[in-house]
Formats: C-alpha cells, sequence, structure tokens
C-alpha cells in the first residue's frame, strides 16, 4: 500500500528505542526522542528477537464489513457421515442437536448476536414436513444415492425447537433452501428445469406464521459452476433466485425489514459468479462463496500450508475477483464467505480444532474483510474435525475464543497496513468496535522469533481531536500524557507450546468453561504506550489502541 509521506505518521514511542537509526533518516527525528526512552530496560536484546514497524493509514477505511461479521454454520450430516474411515459428526446436525445443553447455549449467547447459516451438502435433498401434504418424515439413511444419503426430513417440531433455541441464544439465522427439490439431475449430473419451489415457499410461510425471525434465506449448496455433486446452470440459477425473491417479498410484504436473498452458496468461478450477479443482482443482496483453500483433511502437509506466509496470500485471489466483479457491475449485492472450513470433507482431527487453526483462520478474518467481505461464515459452529465447539462436549475449541475476540474487538471499518521486513508476521487492523480508536491483530507464523512491533498512525488525532505532528510530540505535556496512556492486549498462545493443543491460553492464563458451562471472561492485561508490542513465537495478539483515533474511525 502506497501513502502519501512517512511524515504523515505518528510513532509510538516504543518503536525508538530499537529502531533509532532508522526513523530518523525516515523521519528526520530531532536526538530528543532516544534521549528519552534511553533509561528503558524492557527490551531484551537477542538473536531470536527481531523489530519490526506497522504502518497503518487512519485517513479512511479501505473497506467496511457488516456489524456481525461473525458467523457459524450447522450441518445436516447424520452421525454416520464419515471421512477417510474416520466419523467425527456425531450428534451435531440441526436436526439432532441437544438444544438443552448449557454450554452450547451459552456460546452462542456471548456473542449477542451469532449469524447461523443452516445448510449444507444435504440441505439439497431436505424436504420440510408438511402438514397440507402429510408424509413420512425420514430420516437421511446411507445410500449409493448422490451425496451418500437418501433424501431426509425436517419435522417442524423440530423447526419450532431450533427457532426457540435461536431466540434465547440471540442468534440471527440463515436458511438455505433445498434448491434441487424434485429435480431429476441427468447424466452429466446437471440439474433439469426451474426450482419447484413449493415445498420451500411452504417452511417460510410456516415460519411467518410461527413469528420466527430470520435473517436470510438462500438458495443452494455448492450447485455453481461445475457443482459438488450436481450443478445448476447459470441462467437457471439467476431465473430461481428471482422466483425465491419474489416469494419472499409476497410472504413478507406487511414487514418493514425483510430477509436477505442470499446465493449461490458455492465454490468461486469467475465467469460464472459473473454472470450470476449480474442477471440476477435486482433480486440477490448477497453473493455466498465457500472457501477450503487447503485442501482435503486426510492431508499430512496442512500444518505446512497453514505455517507458510505465501500459502497464505494465496488465499486472497477469491476476495480480490469477487471485490472486482461487484464493483464493475455497480450492485449493490454484498459478499459474504457462505462456508468456510479450510480443510474439505470434515478437516482434520488434531489440526483444524486446534490453536494452529487459528493461524488460518484469523488470517482469513482479516484478509477477506479487507475486501469488503461482509460476512464471514465458519463451518461450523460444531460438527467435523473443524467446529467452534467440540461435537462431543461442546467445550470451545481455540478457535471460539479467536472468533469471540474479534467479534468483540474489531469494528466495521478496515484499515490499510503495512508492515516491515518481517515475512511471518501477519498484520491486520480496523476501527476498534466499542471504544476509541483503533485494534491491531497480529499472527507470528515463526516458531522460534519474537517480535517487537512500533505502530506508526498515518493522521493520528489524540482525544481533544488535535492532529500531533512529530515535532509536536517533543511537548512537554504531551509526552507526560502519553507516558501514562495505556492499551490493552490480549495474546493467545497454545497450552506448554503446543501448536496442536486444543486448550488455548489468554495472557497465560487458560481458557475454560467452569461447572455450570458459564464462557470465561476474555481479560486483557494492560500496558503503557511506551512499551513495545511483543509478540511471541507462534503466537497470535489484539492489540486495543486508544490513544491512535484517525479519521477513517469518526
Amino acid at each position: 500500500m502506497a501513502y502519501s509521506s512517512k511524515t504523515d505518521y505518528l510513532f509510538a514511542p516504543n518503536i525508538l528505542l530499537f529502531e533509532m537509526a532508522s526513523l530518523l533518516n525516515i523521519l528526520g527525528l530531532c536526538l530528543w526522542l532516544f534521549l528519552t526512552f534511553q533509561d528503558s530496560k524492557r527490551v531484551v536484546f537477542s538473536q531470536n528477537i527481531t523489530r519490526s514497524i506497522l504502518y497503518i493509514n487512519g485517513s479512511a477505511s479501505i473497506a467496511t464489513t457488516d456489524e456481525n461479521f461473525i458467523c457459524a454454520t450447522l450441518d445436516w450430516w447424520p452421525p454416520e457421515k464419515c471421512d477417510y474411515g474416520t466419523c467425527s459428526w456425531g450428534n451435531s446436525s440441526l436436526l439432532n442437536l441437544d438444544l438443552s445443553n448449557k454450554i452450547l447455549l451459552n456460546a452462542v449467547k456471548a456473542f449477542s448476536p451469532l449469524k447461523i447459516r443452516l445448510g449444507g451438502t444435504l440441505e439439497d435433498k431436505a424436504i420440510y414436513q408438511n402438514a397440507d401434504n402429510p408424509q413420512p418424515c425420514n430420516d437421511f439413511v446411507n445410500s449409493i444415492e448422490m451425496f451418500g444419503f437418501t433424501e431426509g426430513c425436517l419435522p417442524m417440531s423440530r423447526w419450532d425447537k431450533l427457532n426457540n433455541f435461536f431466540k434465547l441464544a440471540g442468534a440471527e439465522v440463515i436458511f438455505s433452501l433445498n434448491a434441487l427439490y424434485e429435480r431429476s439431475i441427468d447424466s452429466g449430473n446437471n440439474a433439469i428445469g426451474p426450482w419447484n419451489s413449493s415445498n420451500a415457499e411452504y417452511l417460510i410461510r410456516y415460519t411467518v406464521r410461527k413469528k420466527y425471525n430470520i435473517y436470510g434465506w438462500e438458495l443452494g449448496n455448492e450447485l455453481s459452476g461445475i457443482g459438488v455433486g450436481a450443478s445448476v446452470a447459470v441462467d437457471q440459477y439467476a431465473s430461481d433466485i428471482i422466483n425465491l425473491q419474489k416469494i419472499v417479498q409476497n410472504v413478507y410484504r406487511d414487514f418493514k425489514i425483510k430477509p436477505l436473498i442470499l446465493g449461490p452458496g458455492g465454490f468461486f468461478d469467475a465467469g460464472w459468479f459473473s454472470k450470476f450477479i449480474s442477471e440476477s443482482s435486482n433480486s440477490l443482496q448477497v453473493v455466498t462463496h465457500h472457501i477450503y483453500n487447503l485442501g482435503p483433511g486426510v492431508d499430512d502437509h496442512l500444518i505446512d500450508k497453514i505455517l507458510d506466509p505465501s500459502y497464505l496470500d494465496g488465499g486472497s485471489q477469491p476476495f480480490i475477483n469477487l471485490q472486482q466483479i461487484l464493483k464493475s457491475s455497480g450492485t449493490s449485492t454484498k459478499a459474504w464467505v457462505g462456508e468456510a472450513g479450510g480443510a474439505y470433507n470434515s478437516g482434520r482431527n488434531l489440526v483444524t480444532n486446534t490453536f494452529v487453526f487459528s493461524f488460518w483462520y484469523l488470517d482469513q478474518l482479516g484478509m477477506s474483510s479487507s475486501y469488503d467481505t461482509k460476512t464471514y461464515c465458519r463451518q461450523t459452529l460444531t460438527g467435523g474435525n473443524y467446529g467452534l465447539l467440540n461435537t462431543t462436549t461442546f467445550v470451545p475449541n481455540p478457535d471460539y475464543y479467536s472468533a469471540l475476540l474479534w467479534h468483540r474487538l474489531m469494528g466495521r471499518n478496515v484499515l490499510a497496513t503495512n508492515l516491515t521486513a518481517i515475512q511471518k508476521l501477519r498484520a491486520y487492523a480496523h476501527c476498534s468496535k466499542h471504544s476509541p480508536g483503533i485494534t491491531v491483530l497480529l499472527i507470528n507464523l515463526d516458531a522460534n522469533t519474537t517480535v517487537q512491533v512500533g505502530v506508526a498512525v498515518q493522521k493520528a488525532i489524540v482525544s481533544n481531536n488535535t492532529s500531533i505532528t512529530p515535532m509536536q510530540f517533543q511537548s512537554r505535556k504531551w509526552k507526560f500524557s502519553f507516558h501514562r496512556s495505556m492499551r490493552e492486549e490480549y495474546h493467545l498462545t497454545p497450552k506448554d507450546g503446543y501448536i496442536q493443543s486444543q486448550t488455548m491460553l489468554l495472557n497465560g492464563k487458560v481458557l475454560a468453561v467452569d461447572s455450570s458451562g458459564t464462557i470465561p471472561p476474555l481479560e486483557p492485561k494492560r500496558v503503557k504506550a511506551s512499551d513495545p508490542i511483543t509478540v511471541a513465537p507462534f503466537s497470535i495478539v489484539f492489540v486495543q489502541i486508544p490513544y491512535f483515533n484517525v479519521p477513517a474511525c469518526k
């Protein structure tokens, strides 16, 4: 990212201790800055310690997210769903999930609200029980049919229980509808003819009659492009979305705020998505795509990919391309990641449910938000080997706490960042969510190197709205005020330093639910503004900096 001038930046003094020579060249600052901080003994010089400057452009945001960016999914898979000889889903389906579990309820409540997308492969073989046309409401059963299971049924009694739970938990529900209902599939796995919307319309009308709140209705799962198991031609898919929009507009005609229309919930294909958005834009509020860029869960090199900055960088391409398509189309349609588990076929035990996966997950959150993604739905809330919660006990996995910290700290406005010299340090910055200033996310992928980070912010403003230039920083009164300033830091590390641990530490303390199933408080440590931000090897740090107010965050 190019900036107008390095001299536009306000530097936190911690960086000046160990980068004095270079900063004097960059900023032309006076020697007094060095003398001011020469008595500091907080930096321990070592061959395993390196320094970096994080430049943040505070003049304007580069993108915005929804207020509630974090989303998680619940899937349809029954216990018999197995991958590579391992059956990892248990009773995590929206059909059999234990809705009375206190940990599950508290985990969702902690977000206030959490978006939850109900969907997945078997949604397109689901039938919604219809009291006007009573038929047996059977479970999904293993078969040689498409997707490996027979059709299955959602009883309305279960839909009632789910909605009662979501209301109690304060969730915002996105339901993905059965796009293949009563459709035949030809020998090329192509769906024939238009969508039969009758069953979906029954569910929508029932939902409104019962006064259940639905945030959005999505159509289909991974049927775009070449599809997974089956596909729908782009012209037909756009026509089906228009049909869904008409149904929703009619059923919700007396509602001031209507549910969003989302689709196609598939893997990004530039040509297909471009045409789909063009042909359905007047009916489509959200275009959704799925992310499994690490490959199959059986891959023995998943951790190598997660720790490779170049591999992580490659994950930006779908976000870049989709952002360009939306901009060029002139549409008001917004982009969401509708499902993202990283490694497909249920993830990998002791990788995608451990600390190391937070490197990938948080990097995805930071990267996607930088390209104007509004919401990011993690596969799954619980279920498979990539759940935010343990499939059996609902005890939070490390990524749950990573998601909760993001939700509480990272605001809507995304700021441009530029990090000097450190390849394995990832950095993202947003306006803070519920407090003044900015929040920085730092991810250290290096096993051996501690990084001490100084922050330089363009167009920084102090709390009295007076801009501070480097020369004005010489003011004794302002220096005293700055020394008294504090920031809040949240250091995330794995138990015993083992990145495949399923236990996460916050500022050195184990994060664990108590005997009543209560989610632990996420308490920061307060740090002087004059101290460097120290990012330990294989760690993650959120830093809430209230003394750097910028125009982008007004």
